[in-house]
């Protein structure tokens, strides 16, 4: 580990103010990358439970509307798991236009900073429009099932 710190000392010093935000950009570049993969992971765990669950309400004949209304605790759960990785990813956005205005960086990457700023906020991300529209999908589908079993 202290040998990985000196080569990147060592790194840091070698490269110059455009080298740097170049690697400050790629880096803020796999945040961004991986926080939307894990949404997209998000979505497609959410759906492989809910299909998981009518598979076992149509294989078991399980027509209690309970256990088809406590699906929507998952679906809740996702949304809000999701809307916190779309919020993160905004924030790294914000994060990712200051870095490209730079022409020497820190490699710091405060997210306080913006916080602040339009749809930075969690609540603004769960509610986005594609997030409602996936998870009311589901929502709904759910809710026709407990109506008409």
């Amino acid at each position: 580990m202290l040998n990985q710190l000196e080569n990147m000392a060592q790194e840091d010093k070698s490269m110059n103010g455009t080298e740097k935000v170049v690697k400050h950009l790629e880096m803020t570049q796999t945040v961004i990358n991986r926080l939307g993969r894990n949404s997209f992971l998000s979505k497609s765990w959410s759906m492989t439970i809910l299909i998981a669950a009518m598979v076992l309400i149509a294989k078991e004949n399980l027509q209690n509307q309970y256990f088809v209304l406590s699906l929507f605790l998952p679906i809740a759960g996702f949304w809000i798991l999701d809307g916190y990785f779309l919020w993160q990813e905004r924030l790294f956005r914000y994060v990712y236009d200051d870095i490209r205005q730079q022409t020497d960086t820190d490699f710091k990457m405060d997210l306080g900073n913006h916080k602040g700023k339009l749809k930075s906020s969690w609540i603004s991300a769960i509610f986005s429009v594609t997030l409602i529209i996936f998870y009311l999908i589901e929502a709904l589908f759910v809710g026709a099932i407990a109506y008409f079993f």
